[in-house]
């Protein structure tokens, strides 16, 4: 490791003599592919992803705590308030919807710009190209990259901080690199706590061995700065930092050994959501590189220690386990996008491997496995297009309905100010422009006594999902049927 971390790889030193062979200015050659790569991911967002479609759930949770277009949804324990301080430069004053995919696209875009750049001393620039079209065509990073959602932007905070963090050990000059840890260390914070602290936990065991104060000040500080706000709160309103992570594991099914492998490839069909998690796993086809990926990445450590480069694969390497361990062992359901930080750390020894797979062998033999890796790289980009399409798809319809259950509601005469409560509250009272209100759940924010109390003063829906039965409050309510949800308003007065 220690050879690692003080050797310049020499892929790194042949591009930079042909750099200076050429004379073209060093940083404009060696930006130039990230700079393609993070290019083309916004355009295929805002191709694949449309930015008309409609915001989800959690999203309309995050951008409600800072538009003054809608009521303020429900904030429970685990959420952290990165993705409102993200959105609120559009979300503040527009309530347009395709303004803020264009502009979480394009930010998306700077940041696994920003990502990869913070890598440029230890890998060649081929290989961090590579990576970066990895992760930038998976289908759940072009998804979830023009949404209001936290995991992208904490697999970004990983790279950053893990690349500067192996700069720094590596006795890079300048305070840059410490300055890139604390902001890498405080965006992961700031957007997901525990995830940062799971990603950061190899990071700290090895600069407590090297005894590289500045870096653990660094690294430290830029969790406290990141985590800060979250940790306040918990103090405020949930009694204290231990209370708020119980009750954030109380939401989320109760933390502890539970292995969700399986479930986490249920998911890769895509399923946003997979709660509970059943049903047919998906085609082999789909599923394959999920199952190699791990593979190919060890693969990718093996070369490095073989070419004593070992600190600049297996450090993210590690990073990218204790990232996932969570979410594959300690959780009850599962979604793709938890796993987007390991994906972003696993894509650099994969990168390096494929490039040694390409490039390997006796000269008459590398152009057939270089042949073979395109092929497979060609392949996997279909599958994940298609399963991103059918994905897009099924999102655009459920939020329809959505969009048709306001309608509804509107015509029934709930308009804002009002009040949606039980079922689907949260996302269906911010497209009627109302608030939302839950007597029971992980959301529970009221009670059968304030809804009624409400209902003398503004009016009042309650929503029943298939199969389910209205609360006791509104059974007297007049019902009324839309997709298939029930809808009960409560009378004037």
């Amino acid at each position: 490791m220690a050879d690692g971390a003080n050797t310049i790889l020499v892929g790194g030193r042949r591009g930079g003599e042909a750099t200076r062979a050429s004379g073209a200015p060093r940083g404009l050659r060696g930006d130039a592919p990230i700079a393609a790569v993070a290019a083309v991911f916004v355009l295929l967002q805002l191709v694949l992803v449309h930015p008309t479609l409609g915001l989800g759930w959690d999203e309309i949770v995050y951008i409600s705590q800072v538009t003054a277009h809608h009521p303020a949804a429900f904030f429970s324990a685990p959420r952290s308030r990165g993705v409102s301080l993200l959105v609120a430069p559009v979300a503040s004053w527009s309530s347009s919807t395709e303004l803020l995919r264009v502009y979480l696209a394009a930010v998306s875009g700077l940041g696994l710009y920003l990502a990869l750049r913070a890598w440029k001393d230890l890998f060649p620039v081929r290989v961090l190209a590579t990576a970066g079209a990895f992760f930038a065509t998976l289908w759940v990073t072009l998804f979830y990259g023009p949404q209001a959602m936290p995991n992208y932007w904490v697999a970004v905070g990983a790279l950053i901080t893990v690349g500067c963090f192996l700069r720094a050990l590596r006795g890079h000059p300048g305070r840059g690199v410490l300055w890139g840890v604390a902001a890498g260390a405080a965006l992961m914070a700031l957007m997901r706590p525990t995830d940062a602290v799971w990603v950061s936990v190899p990071l700290l065991v090895l600069v407590l061995a090297r005894r590289h104060w500045p870096l653990l000040l660094a690294l430290a500080g830029g969790l406290a700065a990141g985590g800060g706000e979250w940790a306040i709160e918990a103090y405020a309103w949930y009694g204290g930092l231990g209370e708020r992570l119980a009750r954030a594991s109380e939401i989320q099914g109760g933390l502890g050994w539970n292995i969700a492998v399986d479930d986490q490839m249920r998911s890769l069909g895509g399923r946003g959501l997979c709660r509970p998690c059943t049903g047919a796993m998906p085609h082999p086809v789909v599923t394959l590189w999920w199952l190699l990926l791990p593979v190919v990445a060890v693969c990718g450590a093996v070369v490095a220690v073989r070419a004593r480069r070992a600190a600049a694969t297996l450090v993210p390497l590690v990073c990218a386990v204790t990232a996932a361990a969570p979410y594959l062992f300690m959780i009850g359901y599962a979604a793709p996008r938890f796993l987007q930080p390991a994906y972003a750390l696993l894509a650099l020894p994969v990168a390096d491997a494929l490039w040694h797979l390409a490039r390997t062998g006796r000269d008459r033999w590398r152009p057939v496995a270089a042949t073979l890796v395109a092929l497979a790289l060609v392949g996997h980009l279909a599958v994940q297009v298609s399963v991103l399409v059918g994905t897009v798809n099924r999102n655009v319809d459920s939020r329809e309905d959505w969009t048709r259950v306001a309608a509804e509601l509107h015509r029934l005469g709930v308009r804002p100010p009002c009040l949606v409560a039980e079922h689907e509250s949260i996302p269906i009272g911010y497209y009627t422009g109302c608030s939302s209100g839950n007597t029971g759940g992980n959301n529970e924010n009221t009670t059968a006594a304030e809804i009624l109390d409400t209902a003398r003063r503004i009016p009042v829906a309650v929503l029943t999902g298939p199969g389910g039965t209205p609360p006791d409050y509104a059974r007297d309510w007049a019902p009324h049927r839309v997709t298939d949800l029930e809808i009960r308003v409560a009378p004037p007065g």
